[in-house]
């Protein structure tokens, strides 16, 4: 009977041994940067508190921020904004401390108002989201919140899984804020039962830049999970699986798991633009790696306030 074992062992062993994970840079949510914003006297004067993935570092500026600096891939929902003159400080992601020690990143989905002497004139619902890439301040209008987001960075790897450390709430209600800014925040139902999910997923893409600025890309690779129930004990090193190529005829694709039509990114004349994607093309060499981690699955603006997602330790299986 051991002769019998020992052999299924021994391929265990070995497959382990082939795996390597390896820590995507801040990805153990060590590090913050703080930001202290003033905002302007029409909004109160009061100081609010910024925190970026970043360097151990205070700053006490109303300046735009500068991200993708120290080998940093990570941007944040949090933002300055500037818009005419009237600075004001957005933030639904922080720093917390794990029960077991050491820290992570905790991400909410909020409904943020903006007062004008002393009255709520804009509410907006923003959900929490840790992403690879840059978010470029100040923001200066609310009408196309994908106007200031360079999403993705470069990357050539090719590898098997995303993995992190997760917990969440997730509210189990069948509706959902409508909040733009434009007019007062409306419940809307969810249709077949849906409720607001947390979500994390990663995208290789093989891109390229036409002569006319323009972004084209292949979707190489996919890893996508949404989280629907809450889960109150870590779930460490949960991995979710990378797959290559055309995922479209799998029975576990989504529709939702496809080409967004909405991300942006910097084209080489300095100017943010619309990812086109393409196709699908397991066998390309990524160019290009997009994760996105949030506390809702929602458009911008769109969610069930109450819902946080926290995580930690995020890497790359090999």
């Amino acid at each position: 009977m051991k002769k019998v074992l020992f052999l299924p062992l021994l391929v265990l062993s070995l497959s382990l041994l082939a795996e390597r994970i390896e820590p995507l840079p801040f990805g153990d949510m060590e590090q913050w940067t703080v930001r202290y914003i003033k905002e302007s006297k029409l909004l109160g004067g009061q100081t609010k508190t910024l925190y970026c993935l970043d360097p151990t570092d205070t700053i006490r500026e109303n300046a735009p921020y500068v991200f993708g600096q120290n080998g940093n891939p990570w941007a944040t929902s949090n933002a300055y904004a500037n818009v005419v003159g009237i600075e004001k400080a957005a933030g639904t992601m922080k720093p917390e401390k794990r029960e077991d020690g050491g820290t992570c990143c905790r991400l909410d989905v909020d409904m943020l108002g903006v007062r004008v002497m002393g009255i709520i004139d804009i509410q907006v619902l923003v959900s929490g989201t840790l992403f690879t890439g840059r978010n470029i301040e100040p923001i200066t209008t609310a009408a196309d919140p994908y106007q200031n987001i360079d999403f993705g960075v470069p990357f050539t790897g090719r590898p098997t899984a995303l993995m992190l450390d997760y917990k969440c709430v997730v509210e189990q209600e069948s509706w959902y804020w409508f909040a733009k800014g434009t007019a007062k925040p409306k419940k809307r139902e969810f249709e077949n039962g849906e409720i607001d999910e947390a979500e994390a997923y990663i995208y290789l893409q093989h891109r390229w830049e036409d002569e006319k600025g323009k972004i084209h890309s292949i979707r190489v690779g996919t890893g996508y999970e949404r989280f629907s129930k809450t889960q109150t004990e870590w779930v460490n090193a949960h991995r979710i699986p990378i797959h290559y190529g055309d995922i479209t005829g799998e029975p576990w694709y989504k529709d939702y798991m496809g080409f967004k039509g909405i991300e942006r990114a910097m084209n080489s004349r300095g100017k943010i633009t619309l990812i086109q994607e393409e196709g699908w093309d397991g066998t390309l060499e990524p160019t290009h790696m997009v994760i996105v981690i949030t506390s809702g699955k929602m458009e911008a603006f769109e969610g069930h306030e109450g819902n946080t997602l926290w995580v930690d330790n995020v890497g790359l299986v090999y």
